[in-house]
């Protein structure tokens, strides 16, 4: 199991956790003074009140619950969003609200989940040209629908 160090920036932060023993994710959980309205189709940054050391070689991505994405049409903007090894800020959660109604964010609320990942670095090598493939330079719905 790989340690990540957490600070808590205030000693009323909830600690992310794993909620089952088969969870991938840990939630994590809005940490705001005041409760943040998110309009349709706006965004809103939400603090969660904790930094972390994560060492090098991994990530943590933020990503959204399944939860509030199917139910309230709450998902995180920059899915998944990726916290580097080298970075102690706090960690925030850019949620978006694609639902028609006003969304109410209140500390505590568990807002997304993070996944720590391994990271694979590669070194680029720039060539005249690519080797073949039969779908080639084929893109966006190229191989159809069925």
């Amino acid at each position: 199991m790989t340690k990540i160090l957490i600070k808590r920036l205030s000693k009323e932060v909830l600690l992310p956790k794993y909620e089952t023993s088969g969870s991938s994710g840990m939630d994590v959980s809005a940490f705001i003074q005041a409760s943040v309205d998110i309009d349709p189709g706006n965004t809103a940054i939400i603090p969660t009140g904790i930094a972390l050391s994560i060492p090098e070689g991994f990530e943590v991505q933020i990503r959204p619950r399944s939860g509030l994405a199917a139910k309230e049409k709450i998902t995180v903007l920059n899915t998944p969003g990726t916290i580097d090894s080298d970075y102690r800020g706090e960690i925030k959660v850019i949620l978006i609200n694609l639902s028609h109604k006003k969304f109410k964010v209140e500390r505590g609320l568990r807002i997304a989940q993070m996944v720590v990942c391994p990271i694979i670095k590669a070194q680029l090598k720039e060539v005249e040209n690519l080797n073949y493939t039969k779908r080639g330079d084929g893109g966006f719905g190229s191989t159809g629908t069925k």
